[in-house]
């Protein structure tokens, strides 16, 4: 959705091309041979933050700097071959962009400039290749003058926060967690319903949240401030599993005859409230696990075993504490964000799990992306060297950046598509121009004022997150299509044959597209789904403990690139990406406590466990659908067994029993208790 524009907006597209007319005027007066790409740069590295600014700042010089010394070493060594040329110039991009997939965060900005820097000074060179050193000196010296405008500008004039946009940000994704919550609390069914519609667009913020962290550093002299951001970023990650896993216990609670109990039932409302409130009030009261009656919690065996209803409302009770201590640890870390030196330190209230920094990738993926934008590189560069096409060292440069920019996307080719539309209008503009606006400009002042309308507005263009990828083309392409020298000379055939080159190369990089990468966003969720159940086969048996950390980390940075890609379920535990998670949390939970379980009671547990992993083997491998039975008859069993005793280690057991029990089965209730098998 396209907003207003804000004072806020008008301020950095005021900035923006501020420091670009002043980039440009430097470049002209020290006299640089392409005085537009200092200009084009800045809105390159421009953002409404100054922090986001600093930190693309650094990394689009490191980048450059690495493109353009790749350059000086190719180019002369290879000019002689060029199909051994264009195959290094194929390979040094789809390697550098690998890496920069890799990397999601501002870091990973080195190796995305570096892999189509390459392209862009090497292959225009060929034909001069005794002035490649030159020209790379020249380009790194006008990118980087940009860059240093920008910088300036952005830091010295009304500096937008970094850390206050990120409170800002995280305290609506705790608004929005409280709706969520605060509707699954609800005794009201229909207010439960809208559950689904939250969920997924929180997972998703999180990973916005990455970004504004990431940038946090360059923004902050607090390393404090850096510390509890990061450490609010995983609360808040955990506190998703924690709510579902809460949600689904307490839906089948109210599928339960029984409903939820009065006492369970109170203590949700208070909950509820609080949350509600801001949790700006003490804790609420809830009893201690080791303080509930064992009756009342369903660890009490009898001939059949625990009451099925009472197994329910203990685990929901032990993961309405979790919430609470989850909640109370968000808001501090939040309010705490927002001092830059907060008094005393934190201590957090929730520690039953440690989240680790581990990521998950799809190197599959991610290699079959890379290797397309190489091939596309080294065929475009083919066909120009084949053809003796003049312009065509332009074309296979701007299909590189293209292909680059939209490689990470499931769906690439509607934004290489966009791309392309834009890179005509900007043709146009730049036509317009070159040929009708700027011979009327006799000075530099005439210039700013010719340029100010249409880059004001592409400035407020770059603030709206729906409009930033139009933006950016029309600041740089017409910028680098008008090709601004220091003194008015404009050749039209040149000038058409040049630009026309590039937009063919977008056009070759799209059909490219169109051919080798058919498959989307389905297929995508699909790998990260079957991405899932390969962790749960793998990880039900054998692991310490010590790599759990690791192991969470992974699963719920997969659940938060899964979660965007998935329609939002009418169904709160089928095909969403929660159920995967609730069961691999229970795993690993069960894998923590089974030492200190009993050895009648580490049998029970660990039949289950390798029923788990040969369940999910199965939907590996296309064999089955649903749960099976027997392990049905194992979750019972184990439940029993696991209720028989009191202590902290089968309390723990018994809850993730239960919740994996829910998590696979729904509102079941326990086959031990339906006259079941018990092998």
């Amino acid at each position: 959705m396209v907003s207003w524009p804000t004072g806020r907006d008008w301020i950095f597209s005021f900035k923006a091309f501020a420091a670009a007319m002043l980039a440009l005027f430097i470049a002209l007066y020290l006299g640089l041979p392409r005085p537009y790409w200092a200009m084009a740069s800045v809105y390159i590295v421009a953002h409404p933050l100054t922090g986001a600014t600093r930190s693309k700042a650094l990394y689009r010089v490191l980048g450059t700097l690495l493109g353009a010394a790749a350059s000086v070493a190719m180019v002369p060594a290879l000019v002689n071959a060029p199909a051994l040329l264009m195959a290094a110039v194929a390979l040094w991009t789809g390697v550098l962009l690998y890496v920069a997939l890799l990397h999601r965060t501002p870091r990973s900005y080195v190796f995305m400039l570096a892999a189509y820097t390459l392209p862009l000074v090497a292959l225009p060179s060929v034909n001069d290749p005794g002035g490649i050193f030159d020209i790379a000196v020249a380009r790194a010296e006008e990118i980087c003058l940009g860059i240093l405008c920008a910088s300036i500008v952005g830091s010295t004039i009304f500096p937008a926060n970094v850390a206050t946009v990120l409170g800002g940000k995280s305290a609506q994704w705790l608004a929005d967690a409280a709706l969520w919550a605060t509707d699954m609390l609800s005794a009201q069914p229909a207010a439960r319903v809208s559950r689904h519609q939250s969920r997924h667009r929180l997972a998703a913020d999180i990973l916005a949240l990455d970004q504004l962290i990431s940038q946090l550093s360059y923004d902050t002299e607090s390393a404090a401030r850096v510390k509890n951001a990061q450490e609010l970023r995983g609360r808040m990650t955990m506190l998703l599993p924690v709510l579902s896993s809460l949600a689904a216990v307490v839906e089948a609670l109210h599928q339960n005859a029984a409903g939820v109990p009065e006492r369970l039932s109170k203590h949700m409302a208070l909950v509820s409230a609080w949350i509600g409130a801001g949790a700006q009030a003490p804790l609420p009261a809830l009893p201690a696990a080791e303080a509930a009656p064992s009756a009342d919690a369903g660890l009490v065996a009898g001939a059949a075993g625990p009451d099925w209803h009472s197994a329910l409302a203990a685990t929901a009770e032990g993961r309405l504490r979790e919430l609470v201590a989850l909640w109370h640890d968000c808001v501090l870390l939040q309010r705490r964000i927002g001092e830059k030196n907060p008094a005393g330190e934190w201590t957090p209230a929730f520690q039953r799990w440690d989240v680790g920094a581990a990521r998950h990738y799809d190197h599959g993926m991610l290699l079959f992306s890379t290797a397309t934008v190489a091939a596309a590189i080294f065929l475009m560069g083919m066909i120009w060297i084949w053809t003796g096409w003049a312009d065509g060292a332009g074309a296979v440069a701007l299909g590189a950046v293209s292909s680059c920019f939209f490689a990470a996307m499931d769906e690439p080719a509607p934004m290489i598509r966009s791309f392309f539309r834009w890179n005509v209008v900007c043709l146009v503009i730049a036509t317009v121009y070159l040929f009708v606006v700027l011979p009327n400009a006799h000075d530099f002042e005439m210039l700013v004022l010719m340029f100010a309308a249409p880059y004001l507005v592409i400035g407020l263009m770059m603030t709206q997150p729906r409009l930033a990828l139009i933006a950016m083309p029309l600041a740089v392409v017409t910028a680098n299509d008008i090709g601004l020298q220091g003194a008015y000379n404009a050749d039209f055939q040149a000038f058409f044959n040049g630009n026309v080159a590039g937009i063919a190369g977008i056009l070759f990089a799209l059909l490219w597209t169109l051919v080798t990468r058919p498959f989307g966003t389905k297929a995508a969720a699909r790998r990260l789904v079957r991405a899932s159940w390969g962790d749960i086969a793998r990880n039900a048996t054998g692991r310490e403990p010590r790599d759990h950390a690791r192991l969470l980390a992974r699963m719920l940075d997969r659940l938060a690139q899964l979660v965007p890609r998935l329609a939002a379920s009418e169904n709160e535990n089928a095909g969403d990406g929660f159920t995967e998670v609730r069961v691999e949390l229970s795993t690993l939970a069960l894998q923590r406590e089974l030492p200190a379980l009993a050895p009648d009671h580490q049998r029970a547990v660990k039949r289950v466990l390798s029923g788990v992993a040969s369940y999910y083997q199965a939907r590996l491998e296309a064999r089955a659908e649903a749960p099976p039975q027997v392990l049905r008859e194992r979750l019972g069993k184990a439940i029993c067994e696991v209720a028989s005793r009191a202590d902290a280690a089968s309390r723990e057991a018994f809850a993730a029993l239960v919740e994996m029990h829910v998590a696979l089965f729904s509102a079941a209730p326990l086959a031990a208790q339906q006259g079941g098998s018990q092998s």
